[in-house]
């Protein structure tokens, strides 16, 4: 029978563990400081199939926190965890107890983070989650909490597994298989070593699978929205927009868009009373719900007994996991003058790099290959889709972690000593496609040898459509040695205990710029980061009993930084404990989180975040008023994101206060206050300083389409200036972060009757009563908003969420049901500015859902979502068990929210943080174990 064990023999004493939040062992696992605890029965039971999906369900993950589905984000592929929603960056995630290099893409390209999405299921013993700080011990970033994935300590025998699972509406087929086996036993033979191995493979889902939804789609009339539909003219595109077939455009005939004769359509398939009555509308077929994902999983640990007291654990992983993942829109012909790419070289702005001058086309020119010349009195305008090229910029994306680390624990001179040392890597491969070289395209139209109608040569959009590669790594490694022991047997009612340590890693983050993004020969919004820290720490630990049943504990830590200079951070907890049945406990603890290399080494990045009407070219907001450019209106401006090398840390203060109760047999509960505060935060300066105001970057005056003031109608008129391209937005210490709540969890355990099983049930909730967030010197009440919409795709801070597990075992069969519970939210952000349900997603997101229009009073707030997931377990025989799993059992579907922009695109306007089980749909899974 495999089996896995954290003891080499049997004991009559109580085991002594240590749990993440202190140093010190203990036999009662109820701490001082809230730890949830997840073990691997838990995460069998809950029918997932990915830690990510795991992890995201925890009633204590808020806003931030960054899934799998925000298929569009700077850091494609990886998830990460936002504990109290204060972003990934401020949630520590350990392995074993020592850190993990991070990713090699920083979320929003700022915050560092560990991804946990390749992390497998079967190599993991426990996951403790500490919800609160802890930089006391661990140093930087625990301002929110530590998440301590435990890995197999031992194991011995053989495992194998494997599942495969569906959804109902296609899309997202998903194959698992995995297989441990161990040898040796530590009591017996001294040493123990093992190997496990997990594939995993997880199929896209694709906005096509969903389309026809009422949350898949870009026609919003029937809400009172506007028709965002690809290839259908309407006021938002004056009536101009590539459909299923390209065209020439006269923009100086008689009566504009409205006027077929000022059209050639080139394709039959297509004509102009098609075009507007919206009969060539172009379907998305590339863009993702749920990208493709491939996992490839080794873990490998031997331990050896070297004496009595003495013990060498080595483990070394390769976790792989490989994804596709896009962003923007289709890949269309630049109907005005192409400005050029701005792009960032080791920090140095290059502006209207590969500029094409015109993409206007004069009477009588080659307008590519196939004898095509523009038969209009006036130049033309080419509209239309690239055609051969993949329908929108993609990024097939390998991570590689590895991670080898030795540990040496025993006892020397009256001291328990740990001794840790590890090499960890992150190395993420890119390869690019979908891109264009503008310029290469204009060159091969202009030269009559690209055709416009497609069937080009394989050679030639390889030359227009580059595809190209880039590798991005960081390192982590570090050392760790940690000593502890009674100082004094007795003092009051129970020993004075010490721990004491040292760290030290040095952390690499190399991650360049791609060559054609460098060299501004194809526009492309990846950040890059060069740069190092490194990290030396003392820190200890007191743990004491004055008097019977107080236990008190103080901790300190002082960090030294070669970036900015040094931390300390002290902490301290009680737990009283009058009777068997009741506790009382509360912790008070300093934390920091240090700037990273993308804060203040050769770094930098584009974002944008909020949308504004262009002061110069849309001056009153009214997209057709006289002299108006109506596509300067309801812009997304973009920012160049800079570093700054005065940075200081984040610093918090983190307060809890809760109850431990366990009133009957089987029935335990804690209830638990938290108090955080955040000061200094590292912020960009658009949006957060009061004195920031946007020197806007622009491109050179050239014709555009002008309103006149009646009705729609434009002309082609030289604009008062050209288009935005970019401001500079430096990163600033600036602004807070309070945030308040309870945080519950029950679990009871019942034995039926003469012999009918077992029923148990757990309960976990969290509620947030406040989060405060001062921005540009106003602060702003967020809990139960959109806001703070600049973190993460706008995913949200729902006041309520909660996890409910029932679950009933009577011999082979094991039953488990799991209900996940996000309550509703205001889909307004005042911290942005958006105030009013009219504008809201417009000020948002700057997307064209109610553009010119007022946005329904329903679409205010964003309804709850719950999702509940059975799983089946039945022992056919002592080794081979049967599972069954059904996710999101009743279908519930997303609710719409307009106001974020971390989901796939436009069309599918639905949260993809919290909901994104609804957009998954139901999902059947069967599996087997077999273990000999």
């Amino acid at each position: 029978m495999a089996q896995t064990t954290e003891s080499g023999g049997a004991s009559t004493a109580p085991q002594r563990v240590v749990v993440t939040g202190s140093l010190i062992s203990r036999a009662d696992t109820e701490t001082p400081t809230p730890v949830q605890v997840l073990t691997a029965q838990d995460i069998q039971r809950s029918g997932k199939t990915s830690v990510a999906e795991l992890l995201n369900d925890l009633a204590a993950n808020g806003a931030g926190t960054l899934g799998t589905g925000f298929s569009g984000a700077f850091a494609n592929g990886a998830s990460g965890v936002s504990l109290r929603g204060l972003t990934v960056g401020s949630t520590l995630v350990l392995i074993d107890g020592h850190r993990m290099s991070p990713y090699a893409i920083g979320d929003d390209s700022q915050r560092s983070f560990v991804d946990v999405s390749n992390i497998p299921f079967d190599a993991i013993e426990t996951i403790e989650v500490l919800k609160s700080g802890a930089s006391s011990l661990y140093g930087s970033d625990a301002v929110a909490g530590v998440i301590n994935i435990k890995l197999k300590k031992n194991f011995t025998g053989t495992r194998f597994a494997a599942e495969s699972g569906d959804t109902q509406h296609g899309g997202g087929q998903t194959h698992r298989a995995s297989l441990s086996t161990g040898i040796g036993d530590l009591d017996t033979d001294g040493y123990n070593a093992f190997i496990t191995a997990e594939w995993r493979h997880q199929g896209s889902i694709k906005t096509s699978d969903r389309a026809g939804t009422y949350w898949d789609r870009r026609d919003f009339r029937s809400v009172g929205g506007n028709n965002l539909t690809l290839g259908v003219p309407t006021s938002l595109n004056s009536n101009l927009v590539a459909a299923n077939t390209p065209f020439l455009y006269n923009p100086s005939g008689t009566g504009g868009a409205n006027n077929a004769a000022n059209f050639l359509f080139l394709d039959p398939k297509c004509n102009y009373t098609l075009y507007r009555a919206g009969g060539c509308a172009v379907e998305d077929t590339t863009g993702f719900i749920q990208p493709e994902s491939e996992n490839l999983n080794i873990l490998v640990g031997m331990t050896k007994k070297l004496n009595a007291d003495w013990e060498l654990a080595f483990k070394g992983s390769m976790f792989k996991r490989d994804s596709t993942n896009n962003r923007g829109v289709p890949l269309t012909y630049s109907p005005t003058t192409f400005a050029g790419s701005t792009t960032l070289n080791n920090g140095v702005l290059n502006t209207g790099v590969g500029r094409v001058p015109s993409t206007l086309f004069a009477p009588g020119a080659v307008v590519g290959a196939g004898g095509l010349t523009n038969p209009f009195a006036n130049n033309a305008r080419l509209y239309g889709y690239v055609p051969g090229i993949a329908g929108q910029a993609q990024q097939d994306n390998t991570s590689t972690s590895t991670r080898f680390a030795l540990d040496l624990t025993g006892s020397a001179f009256g001291w328990d000593v740990q001794v840790a040392g590890g090499l960890t890597k992150v190395k993420v491969d890119i390869d690019y496609s979908g891109y264009l070289d503008r310029a290469a395209l204009y060159r091969a139209i202009n030269a009559g040898q690209w055709n416009v109608l497609g069937g080009n040569s394989q050679a030639l959009i390889d030359t227009v459509s580059p595809r190209f590669s880039n590798t991005l790594t960081s390192k982590l490694n570090y050392f760790d040695a940690v000593g502890s022991r009674e100082l004094i047997p007795q003092l009051g009612a129970g020993p004075l205990s010490l721990a004491a340590g040292v760290h030290w890693h040095k952390r690499t983050w190399d991650a360049p710029a791609s060559s054609l993004t460098a060299n501004g020969q194809v526009a492309n919004t990846s950040a890059f980061v060069m740069g190092s820290e490194t990290n030396s720490a003392v820190f200890g630990e007191l743990r004491a009993t004055p008097i019977k049943n107080v236990e008190l504990g103080i901790s300190s830590r002082y960090d030294h930084f070669d970036t900015y200079g040094n931390s300390f951070t002290p902490a301290a907890n009680f737990k009283w404990q009058p009777i068997q049945q009741f506790a009382l406990r509360g912790t008070f603890a300093r934390g920091f989180r240090a700037p990273n290399p993308a804060e203040t080494g050769n770094a930098g990045s584009f974002f944008s975040f909020n949308g504004i009407d262009d002061p110069i070219l849309c001056p009153t907001g009214q997209q057709y008023a006289a002299g108006t450019v109506p596509g300067a209106c309801g812009l997304q401006p973009a920012y160049v994101q800079t570093t700054s090398k005065n940075l200081s840390p984040e610093k918090s203060k983190s307060y809890t206060l809760g109850i431990v109760v366990e009133p009957v047999k089987g029935l335990n509960a804690t209830l638990d206050y938290f108090k955080i505060d955040v000061n200094n935060q590292i912020v960009t300066a658009a949006g957060n300083d009061p004195g920031y105001v946007p020197t806007f970057v622009r491109g050179p005056i050239t014709p555009v389409d002008i309103a006149t003031g009646v009705g729609q109608n434009t002309v082609v008129g030289t604009p008062a200036a050209g288009p935005i391209l970019y401001a500079q937005s430096p990163y600033i210490n600036a602004g807070s972060t309070k945030t308040d709540g309870v945080e519950a969890d029950v679990n009871y355990r019942w034995r039926l009757p003469s012999d009918m099983g077992q029923v148990r049930a757990g309960l976990s909730i969290a509620h947030t009563f406040s989060y405060e967030q001062t921005v540009a010197g106003v602060t702003y009440q967020l809990a139960g908003t959109q806001g703070p919409s600049v973190v993460s795709g706008a995913t949200g801070s729902p006041k309520n969420r909660a996890q409910l597990s029932l679950g009933y075992a009577k011999g082979p069969l094991d039953i488990n049901a799991t209900i996940n519970y996000t309550s509703d939210y205001s889909a307004l952000d005042p911290s942005v500015g958006a105030t009013d349900c009219a504008t809201g997603s417009s000020t948002i997101t700057g997307r064209a859902y109610f553009q010119g229009l007022s946005q329904p009073v329903q679409f205010c707030r964003v309804s709850s979502f719950t999702a509940t997931n059975l799983n089946v377990q039945y022992k056919l025989s002592p080794n081979l068990t049967l599972k069954g799993s059904i996710l999101n059992l009743f279908h519930r579907e997303p609710p719409i929210d307009f106001n974020t922009y971390g989901n796939a695109s436009v069309q599918t306007p639905y949260n993809a943080s919290l909901h994104q089980a609804g957009a998954v749909g139901r999902f059947y899974s069967l599996g087997l174990a077999y273990t000999f």
